[in-house]
């Protein structure tokens, strides 16, 4: 418990408190318009900021990850309760409460079985392509909120499509505030960082729209917010009924683990911090039982208001606490102003948020380095654009294991030289390819399963200048190989053989040997060598050679050799 908050120095603190200050500023309004999108009465999205917020603070381990309301979550829940009940209705809260409920009880069981290791599967690549595409899909989902324009597509590409179309429309006085905003919050970016800009221009609007009664000229508003702390309540419901609410809240809990362990996998690769992702498990199912508890819906892991904290400067979970007490405050003694603030103030915030997730220097750098994995960061991007953060997240896991499928099915491979009597250097694989006059030393880069074992047995045999279709294809027209009597692999790599790539060696052992050929493996590993014995390779007639250094096996194959005549 509270590992994300150590160490407490006063330093941090005092700067922690800064930025759970403009978090509270920006998050605020954010949170109640998710409560849109989740057909939940206003109130409850201040609810997510209370409870929820504290509990992920106290048992998980990310010092960055932010637990509220969530709008992939959000959408989720309106999606499935629809025609359930009445939106906003004390029966479509209750129905919430109990999504909620049955997600952290999810959560539980992932912890119990362990799937924090999703988060392995996340690589950099990935993460800079799902930060970025975030950013694009926030930042269209709040383009028209910000220019005023009315957007009633749920897909981002929908939302950009209705923008385009109605710029024409564009109201001049949500423009001018809008611009207002983004000038200040930016202008006191770039001159006094240290200060919350944010909540300056939150607070500035605000007392504006009230004196100026904004509303009046266009401008709209969140309109009343109901006051006072939550209280726990969450009436029964019928088995029945909650079985209806199992698939819901099982794609609630699959975002949540998704979305939070790809947000949170981010921000400790980029701060050099450690991370637990069990035991943020355990914070995100406590975090959703006090949801439930306290009559709001799912809360998830937000890469936005996450990059919130980052961008207000802040370092561990003390931030998210200080924001907590902060809507406490708003909820007890500021409902009645928060009626006055702009609905397009929430859009620019939140727009700027989105342009800080766009990493365009780590796709330059990707693009410069590995323009593959930059492919891949781009289409993680471009998925959770175009289908949505679960099946952008789903597709970027599958791509990556794809990836790395691809490197065990076409390993590294190449014919080891010994230069110098000590460096030892590899080519590549071809016909008439030796380490020495009679002798092949073949390394292979990869554990040897059934998918790979074909490749290794034809280029074996095509080192061993066997004649048979596939080797004729490689063989240089008029070359003659010299003749090779022992091929060793050279195993290090070969981490575990599998039945059907035993079978393989145990066929070509047959065939080489009927070519008067030796066949052996040097520096097997001792998984490898377990696997070599379990399927019964050792057994084999004639016998492969084993051999513990490559030095080894050069030496022997020397010392077999008759001399020179």
């Amino acid at each position: 418990m509270f590992e994300s908050l150590r160490p407490f120095r006063w330093k941090d603190t005092l700067r922690d408190a800064r930025a759970g200050l403009a978090l509270a500023a920006m998050n605020i309004p954010q949170v109640l318009g998710y409560t849109r999108i989740a057909g939940m009465p206003v109130v409850t999205g201040l609810y997510t900021l209370l409870a929820p917020l504290a509990a992920f603070a106290v048992l998980g381990s990310s010092r960055y990850l932010v637990v509220s309301a969530d709008s992939a979550t959000a959408a989720i829940l309106s999606g499935g309760l629809a025609g359930m009940a009445p939106m906003a209705s004390p029966q479509w809260v209750t129905l919430a409460g109990y999504v909620a409920l049955l997600t952290g009880a999810f959560l539980l069981l992932g912890r119990l079985l362990r799937m924090g290791f999703i988060a392995d599967f996340l690589s950099q690549t990935v993460l800079i392509g799902f930060l970025t595409g975030v950013g694009f899909q926030v930042g269209i989902a709040v383009m028209g909120e910000t220019l005023g324009l009315p957007v009633h597509s749920h897909s981002t590409l929908g939302q950009l499509l209705e923008v385009l179309h109605q710029l024409h429309n564009l109201h001049l006085p949500v423009l001018l505030v809008s611009a207002a905003v983004m000038g200040l919050v930016v202008t006191f970016k770039a001159l006094w960082p240290r200060l919350p800009g944010a909540l300056i221009a939150v607070a500035g609007t605000t007392a504006a729209s009230a004196a100026w009664n904004l509303s009046a000229h266009g401008v709209p508003t969140i309109g009343a917010v109901a006051g006072g702390l939550p209280h726990a309540h969450l009436r029964l419901l019928p088995w029945s009924q909650i079985a209806q609410l199992l698939p819901i809240a099982g794609s609630c809990a699959i975002m949540v683990v998704t979305q939070s362990a790809a947000t949170a996998r981010a921000y400790a690769l980029r701060h050099e911090q450690r991370l637990d992702e069990n035991r943020d498990l355990i914070g995100l199912s406590v975090a959703n039982l006090a949801s439930a508890l306290s009559g709001s819906f799912v809360v998830n892991g937000s890469p936005t208001q996450t990059a919130m904290v980052e961008t207000a400067g802040g370092t561990s979970q003390k931030s998210q606490l200080v924001t907590a007490l902060l809507v406490a405050g708003v909820l007890l003694f500021l409902t009645p102003t928060l009626r006055y603030l702009p609905q397009n103030v929430l859009g620019v915030l939140v727009l700027l948020v989105a342009i800080h997730l766009v990493d365009v220097r780590g796709l330059r750098a990707l693009h410069r380095e590995s323009p593959a994995e930059c492919a891949v960061a781009l289409i993680t991007a471009a998925a959770v654009v175009g289908i949505g953060v679960e099946a952008g997240i789903l597709l970027a896991m599958a791509l990556s294991l794809l990836r790395i499928v691809r490197h065990s099915y076409r390993p590294h491979t190449g014919v080891i030289h010994l230069e110098n009597g000590n460096a030892w250097r590899a080519a590549p694989v071809s016909a008439g390819e030796v380490t020495e006059p009679g002798l092949v030393l073949y390394r292979f880069g990869s554990a040897l399963f059934y998918a790979n074992a074909n490749r290794f047995a034809e280029e074996l045999l095509l080192l061993s200048g066997t004649q048979h279709a596939e080797t004729q294809l490689h063989n240089t027209p008029g070359r003659q190989p010299p003749r090779v009597l022992w091929l060793i692999v050279d195993a290090e790599a070969i981490t575990q053989i599998d039945y059907s790539a035993a079978r393989v060696i145990a066929q070509l052992n047959l065939q080489l040997s009927k070519n008067g050929m030796v066949l052996g493996f040097a520096r097997m590993s001792p998984d490898a060598l377990s696997d070599f014995q379990r399927h019964h390779l050792a057994e084999c007639t004639p016998a492969l050679r084993l051999f513990d250094r490559l030095h080894d096996v050069v030496s022997e194959f020397r010392a077999c050799q008759p001399p020179p005549a």
